[in-house]
């Protein structure tokens, strides 16, 4: 299994850049909205999520935001 590369996980500042919010916007979504996925590692740097669940939360719960990847 190799390393995971830079798309298939985030930070807070990529979910920001993608959810169009600065960073301390998602740390409130992601305290206030138990449908955002849960991340995948908690690093000394903050949580990271796989894309794939973040894009999937994105179409489900931002539609206007889903077309632009």
């Amino acid at each position: 299994m190799g390393e995971p590369n830079e798309q298939e996980l985030m930070g807070a500042a990529e979910v920001a850049r993608r959810l169009g919010v600065s960073p301390g916007r998602v740390h409130q979504i992601v305290a206030a909205d138990p449908t955002f996925p849960k991340p995948r590692a908690v690093l000394s740097m903050g949580k990271v999520w796989r894309t794939a669940d973040v894009e999937r939360w994105v179409a489900e719960r931002r539609p206007e935001r889903a077309e632009e990847v």
